[in-house]
């Protein structure tokens, strides 16, 4: 088996995350929970008050030898609103901040030298609100979290917010998803 690296990536609503990067190639699996919090072993309940500090985030592991951590993380920057803070959408609170979690400098160089160049690429007054830094004590999500999307397609939400996301990844990077 390929070497595998692992990323923590933070775009607002987990179900929404879990369900783009399940889609990309190179991808082995894809994790929800929570992580940059204070308070050990958080509930959903608990993360949801916007009291703890954590942000809902997924465990990528991937394969770097088919999928270069650039790819991923200009993905990460395109399916989600990196310029508004504590916020994607209608979740707002800091639990739904955007934010990189990186396990290796490789990584963190990466995501900082994406940031800027989306940055330079903002209207004026606009500015990339990601958080980005070094992992920190990750926890799994409970179970009924996990593949949120596949189980749930039906349910507003899931086709309100997340089929579109889907839809423009499938539009915007089709040669880089799983077939």
């Amino acid at each position: 088996m390929n070497k595998t690296e692992t990323i923590y990536l933070g775009g607002g609503c987990f179900w929404c995350t879990e369900a783009i990067f399940k889609s990309v190639y190179g991808v082995i699996s894809v994790r929800p929970g929570y992580m940059g919090g204070d308070i050990p072993h958080p509930d959903y309940d608990m993360v949801s008050s916007g009291e703890t500090g954590h942000a809902e985030v997924v465990e990528v592991v991937y394969d770097p030898e088919l999928l270069m951590i650039e790819d991923l993380i200009e993905i990460f920057f395109e399916i989600h609103d990196s310029t508004t803070k504590n916020r994607q959408g209608a979740d707002i609170g800091t639990q739904y901040r955007s934010a990189i979690f990186c396990t290796t400098q490789e990584q963190l160089g990466v995501a900082k030298d994406i940031a800027s160049n989306v940055q330079r690429h903002l209207d004026e007054g606009k500015f990339v609100t990601t958080e980005i830094d070094f992992a920190k004590a990750f926890y799994s999500a409970e179970e009924y979290h996990s593949n949120y999307y596949e189980k749930n397609k039906e349910f507003p939400y899931c086709s309100i917010v997340i089929s579109p996301k889907l839809e423009k990844l499938q539009k915007d990077f089709s040669d880089k998803l799983k077939q």
